[in-house]
């Protein structure tokens, strides 16, 4: 594979592909896994919360949705930039754990207030934007390149075991104790809390190879220059482009519980299906990116949420359709969500590594952020069905300009 520097020709290096990885992946594995127990908990339960019993319409959900996926895109770029800059990945990846942490105990105080839960969600989701690049770049920067895309793997299956664990010890809680929401929330802080002390105590600090320089080479300038480079601006172009036409996750299992006619009691356990299928499919995906090519893989994950997207159309199908359809989402985030990351993670310097991977995650977050916002207003000038089509149209479209984008790159650019 080709590594290169802002500064420098392309260098040649003998791809390493075999060997264990570092105890870093699976320490921040384990702390993903504890705080996505504690994140779903309460995220699987706000499709109904919000729709069913709080009575809001399809525009404000979108707004909400979009809030809450798209609050972290800020915060990405600063969480990156303040890794970088103070060269502390691991002291900013804490800040961000430890407020989403926090967030947890602020739930009950939002009551039934959709401003306050707004208020809550955009608090939470900002630790997450804070945590998620020094995270990614602990990651890259403790993994050889050839491994990245099994590293990522790895971490994203034990992210998603939590995932797949929260709304599971919802229910047991709620079938236990009753509705009450207070004991969901404090074993959810628990969950929290136990990822921040589990990232304090077994995830080393990154230590540069070289002492900090007097002047540190690390600045929003710098950072917005990281664009000028061709590779990162398409791909960071082309992930924006496809996010765009990207219906958020709360979106697609509404519209799935409403055409395929599964009961609506099984609404909260729909992203337990996409999740189970993520979780077997993150590391054989990781290992397929690194043997084939990580944008490749991306492009082929997104061609599968378009096959998600047409099986949406198939109204009444029941189980069959929805199991088909949930199928289809795991194998797209198993090829995309660390697959992106990897294909990101070599091609910016080391000292802009969290901000470089900050700059891809944000386009795709705002992009993500107006898709959601976006849907929520189709859903509520049209049929449902006339809003899924018009998006399967524009994912067409935004799949061949994500083509055009990335078709004259090099093998050695994104491939590998």
């Amino acid at each position: 594979m080709y590594l290169t520097t802002r500064n420098g020709p392309p260098v040649t290096e003998k791809p390493v592909t075999g060997g264990k990885l570092p105890s870093t992946v699976f320490a921040l594995g384990a702390v993903s896994l504890l705080t996505d127990v504690s994140a779903e908990m309460i995220t699987a339960f706000l499709p109904v919360y919000l729709l069913y019993t709080l009575q809001l319409g399809y525009v404000q959900f979108g707004l909400l949705d979009g809030l809450y996926n798209g609050a972290t895109a800020m915060l990405r770029l600063l969480g990156g930039f303040v890794s970088d800059r103070l060269r502390r990945p691991k002291l900013v990846a804490m800040a961000g754990y430890g407020a989403s942490a926090l967030a947890k105990l602020a739930f009950p105080l939002a009551g039934a207030s959709g401003a306050g839960i707004g208020g809550v969600l955009a608090f939470d989701r900002a630790g997450k934007g804070l945590r998620t690049a020094p995270r990614d770049a602990l990651i890259t920067l403790a993994t050889p390149p050839g491994r990245l895309g099994r590293a990522f793997g790895v971490h994203r299956a034990m992210d998603t075991f939590g995932a797949l664990l929260g709304p599971l010890v919802t229910f047991w809680i709620l079938a236990e104790l009753g509705t009450g929401a207070s004991p969901v929330f404090a074993v959810s802080f628990c969950f929290a809390v136990l990822g921040c002390i589990v990232l304090a105590t077994f995830v080393r600090e990154h230590v540069p190879p070289s002492p900090k320089p007097a002047r540190s080479p690390v600045s929003w300038r710098a950072c917005a220059g990281l664009l000028r480079d061709r590779r990162v601006r398409r791909i960071t172009l082309a992930a924006g482009l496809l996010g765009l036409v990207t219906i958020s996750d709360a979106f697609v299992f509404v519209v799935l519980q409403k055409t395929s006619g599964v009961p609506l009691e099984l609404l909260p356990l729909l992203p337990l299906g996409t999740a189970l299928v993520f979780l077997t499919a993150a590391v054989p995906m990781g290992l397929a990116a690194d043997r084939f090519g990580r944008w490749p893989v991306f492009f082929a994950g997104h061609v599968v949420l378009l096959g998600v997207y047409a099986v949406l159309l198939v109204p009444g199908g029941g189980f069959p359709v929805a199991i088909a359809a949930l199928l289809g989402h795991g194998l797209f985030y198993a090829a995309t969500d660390g697959v992106l990351m990897a294909c990101a993670g070599p091609l910016v310097p080391e000292p802009l590594r969290a901000s470089g991977l900050a700059v891809v995650q944000t386009g795709q977050a705002v992009a993500r952020l107006l898709s959601s916002v976006g849907f929520g207003f189709l859903l509520a000038a049209m049929s449902m069905r006339a809003a899924v089509l018009l998006v399967l149209a524009a994912f067409v479209l935004a799949l061949a300009g994500a083509a055009l984008l990335l078709r004259r790159r090099r093998p050695d650019a994104l491939a590998a």
